[in-house]
């Protein structure tokens, strides 16, 4: 029973973000399928898949067709309802439904300024007064959940509300946004989550920046865990013949740490390069 799940450009779409991460952390199976923002294709290949002309769509296993990140979220926790996908407690999962759907309907002043952008961080950003009145609800919201459940997450234990959230948390990472040091310790969290570690390194491999997303601000260094060193190498010897994701035999190289690795194309090499450590399957030659 496959899930099939459309999105758009990983590094910049935040709404595919908030309809992957369910998948992922809790061990649902996807298919996942990709079209490009701000392509001459886009409104095509949407319409082709079933949506309503945004990302992402999922096509359930039973045929049905879900044009909504908030309208996937819950479908899954009704779906599954042993995996945990809401909090446990009836309070707690009253308030944690209230709290995605402010998410979603919300906060139109933090994303109309500071769009999701996991290439790079922003510097010298000066908050206007929207914005900052989003952020201290925000803040708001993560300090008084944290501070009654104790963390990592919001309610313990990742839930859709911290998948619906973390998009606001790499805001606030790119864009060196000033929140409480509880807020800050909840983004950093969300930084060094491995499936949003995968999914950035999945973003940096796909392509470049968009340059919709530019700003006239000083670049920094995205705030990401810290990574292996690595580069992708033109030649050399591999320590492995097939590629740690496909099995397949190696074509592409990359030096990761002392010693050089084989990968079955650029994507299985490019997202590794930008963080080895978040792929279990490449830890395990690594490690080996």
């Amino acid at each position: 029973m496959t899930y099939d799940l459309l999105i758009g450009q990983r590094g910049h779409s935040s709404w595919s973000l908030r309809g992957w991460l369910p998948f992922a952390v809790f061990g649902i199976d996807v298919s996942v399928h990709s079209t490009r923002i701000y392509s001459d294709t886009f409104a095509a290949e949407v319409a082709a898949f079933g949506g309503a002309g945004t990302v992402p769509v999922v096509k359930t296993p039973q045929g049905g067709l879900l044009t909504d990140s908030i309208a996937i979220a819950w479908h899954l926790a009704e779906a599954f309802p042993d995996k945990g996908l809401l909090p446990a407690a009836p309070k707690d999962r009253a308030e944690a439904l209230s709290l995605i759907a402010e998410m979603h309907s919300g906060f139109t002043a933090l994303r109309g300024a500071c769009p999701m952008n996991l290439y790079t961080g922003w510097a010298n950003f000066e908050t206007p007064p929207k914005v900052r009145a989003d952020l201290d609800r925000i803040d708001s919201i993560w300090s008084r959940a944290l501070d009654r459940s104790g963390g990592p997450f919001l309610y313990g234990d990742y839930t859709l509300v911290d998948a619906f959230y973390a998009p606001v948390a790499t805001r606030i990472a790119t864009y060196g946004l000033s929140v409480s040091n509880t807020a800050q310790t909840y983004v950093r969290t969300h930084l060094a989550q491995p499936d949003f570690r995968r999914w950035r390194a999945m973003a940096l491999a796909e392509g470049p920046e968009l340059p919709q997303y530019d700003m006239p601000l000083e670049r920094s260094p995205f705030p990401a865990v810290p990574a292996l060193d690595a580069r992708p190498l033109d030649a050399g010897s591999p320590v492995n013949d097939l590629c740690p994701y496909s099995d397949l035999p190696v074509t592409l190289l990359a030096q990761i740490g002392r010693r050089v690795f084989g990968f079955c194309n650029a994507f299985c090499r490019d997202k590794t390069v930008v963080d080895a450590e978040a792929w279990p399957a490449f830890m395990r030659i690594y490690d080996s």
